[in-house]
């Protein structure tokens, strides 16, 4: 059994605070703490030590000048602020603080808290999505605005929609614009566009606040509200600094509530100067295709006159007028030429002997059948030595040359020759064959050479 003496640890007290410190280190994470500045000090370091306390307790806090750089404001006692830090042990007085690495003002804090949270949902879920955002219409007949009735931002989009675009009709839903009675009023107009088929795009509009004013346009049912509108919607609030989820649940976001007018209205000075281009186009290409059917009619009427029959059978008469004349030159040229050709013929006859002829032609005739006599003879002559040439030849290489020195041939009955002895056996029946005949012969014994 263990000696409880010996087994005892004993600490010294700074390193009981080194372990506690470790604990608190390791065991807590990086957190957030809300409450009220007090016994603030900011020493020639420039390092600021403070005391955050509510109403039932306090804890020390020290953050370092490292640390100050994102803190737009000067910490002062009994400010209202929420920390993010570690908590951890001050070994030297044994006394647990929280070294901070951020400092909000706390309204302010929380609502941009709540903002990045609500963000993060909705982007999971999809609301943000490039692929759901719906285009503009190119010419809108009716743009819904949705904003407050009396406030700067109506008056902007309604100047710029007058001066770019007058022929557009303007739809105003007024609404709250900021307080408890914003969110429900925009989501409730909204949805009022549900059932409407005579408009094609909404204004979502306010002019520039803080983020607690702005906080409307950041509710969760409002972006709800955007996201199910039948019409495509851009947001126009607040400054081209501020940034609020309607921006991002919106099919386009407009840096200000004039540049969401200017961006649903065609520019009618652009449109006009279109339309005049494309009028001087179509102009052209009617001059043009006037020009071309008239210069085709030109070659129909061309093509027709020289198709006329009339023309036609004119040209053909004269045509077989021509033919004829033709003919009874080429009649009369070729009688001539025949006559002239008898008249030649008959000269040669006349001058012709026709018993020298005669004779000729018999001389001729038996030197040729000489010729042929003696070709025949020298031909046959020829076959015979080159017949008495290969006859020799072929009796050279001929088996039954062979035979006629005093060979055989050993064939079996189906005509295989027998070249080894090995190839026999005893009863087999042989053909043998010799230069004057055959021998009928059967296999008694084989022995070696």
């Amino acid at each position: 059994m263990n000696d409880p003496a010996n087994s005892k640890r004993i600490y010294t007290v700074s390193g009981l605070n080194r372990e506690v410190g470790q604990l608190l280190a390791h065991g807590l994470p990086l957190l957030w703490v809300e409450g009220e500045i007090s016994n603030f000090t900011a020493p020639a370091s420039g390092h600021w030590y403070f005391t955050l306390k509510d109403r039932d307790a306090q804890l020390r806090c020290a953050m370092f000048r490292g640390r100050q750089n994102g803190t737009r404001f000067k910490p002062a006692n009994g400010q209202h602020v929420a920390v993010r830090g570690r908590v951890g042990l001050y070994e030297p007085r044994g006394e647990y603080q929280m070294t901070v690495e951020l400092m909000e003002e706390a309204g302010q804090g929380a609502l941009q808290r709540a903002f990045e949270q609500l963000k993060q949902r909705l982007a999971a879920e999809g609301l943000f999505d490039i692929g759901r955002k719906r285009p503009l219409p190119t010419l809108p007949r009716r743009i819904v605005v949705i904003t407050s009735g009396t406030g700067a931002a109506l008056r902007d989009i309604l100047h710029v929609l007058q001066r770019r675009f007058p022929l557009a009709q303007v739809l105003l839903l007024p609404v709250p614009v900021q307080g408890t009675a914003a969110a429900p009023a925009i989501c409730a107009a909204l949805d009022s566009l549900s059932t409407r088929t005579d408009c094609q795009v909404v204004i979502l509009a306010r002019g520039g606040g803080s983020i607690e004013d702005l906080w409307a346009f950041n509710e969760e049912t409002v972006a709800r509200a955007i996201h199910r509108c039948a019409l495509p919607v851009v947001s126009g609030i607040g400054h081209e600094t501020d940034f609020t989820i309607a921006d991002f649940v919106a099919d386009v976001r407009a840096p200000t509530p004039s540049a969401a007018a200017q961006l649903v209205s065609p520019d009618q000075q652009s449109l006009l100067q279109q339309l005049g281009a494309q009028l001087a186009r179509l102009r052209l290409g009617m001059q043009r295709q006037l020009s071309h059917a008239t210069q085709h009619h030109a070659a129909a009427a061309r093509r027709l006159q020289q198709t006329h029959p009339g023309t036609r059978l004119h040209q053909q008469a004269q045509r077989l007028d021509e033919l004829e004349q033709r003919m009874r030159l080429a009649l009369g040229h070729s009688v001539r030429e025949s006559q002239q050709q008898l008249a030649a013929v008959t000269a040669r006859l006349q001058r012709v002997n026709a018993g020298q002829v005669v004779a000729q032609l018999t001389q001729r005739c038996t030197q040729l059948a000489q010729h042929l006599r003696r070709g025949m003879i020298d031909t046959l002559n020829h076959c015979n030595q080159r017949l008495a040439l290969a006859q020799r030849a072929l009796d050279a290489v001929s088996p039954l040359a062979v035979l006629g020195r005093g060979y055989a041939l050993v064939v079996t009955p189906e005509g295989q020759l027998i070249r080894q002895a090995v190839s026999l056996h005893v009863g087999d029946a042989l053909d043998i064959r010799l230069a004057d005949g055959r021998v009928q012969a059967i296999v008694h014994s084989i022995k070696d050479a």
